[in-house]
């Protein structure tokens, strides 16, 4: 059976708050609450695969001290901007 379109948000923008790290918390809700609502189903299988990776790395990778990997750069860009 398929995930309904609005349960599949509601996973994921909890997925977005409940990460491990504080500062990762604080910067995927935004992220999601802002986009998830509007993102293609390609962009949204890719954010929940991303979902998947570890906190450091996210948190690296969003403050650009490492680069992504090259499947997660232009997401990872996306959520970037909202620390601007």
């Amino acid at each position: 059976m398929s995930e309904l379109p609005e349960h599949r948000i509601k996973r994921l923008r909890m997925r977005s708050m409940r990460r491990g790290i504080k500062e990762m918390d604080i910067i995927l809700i935004a992220f999601s609450d802002e986009h998830l609502a509007n993102m293609e189903e390609a962009e949204i299988v890719l954010y929940d695969a991303l979902l998947n990776e570890n906190d450091q790395d996210l948190y690296q990778w969003v403050t650009g001290q490492v680069a992504p990997p090259p499947q997660f750069t232009r997401l990872i860009d996306r959520i970037s901007r909202q620390l601007q």
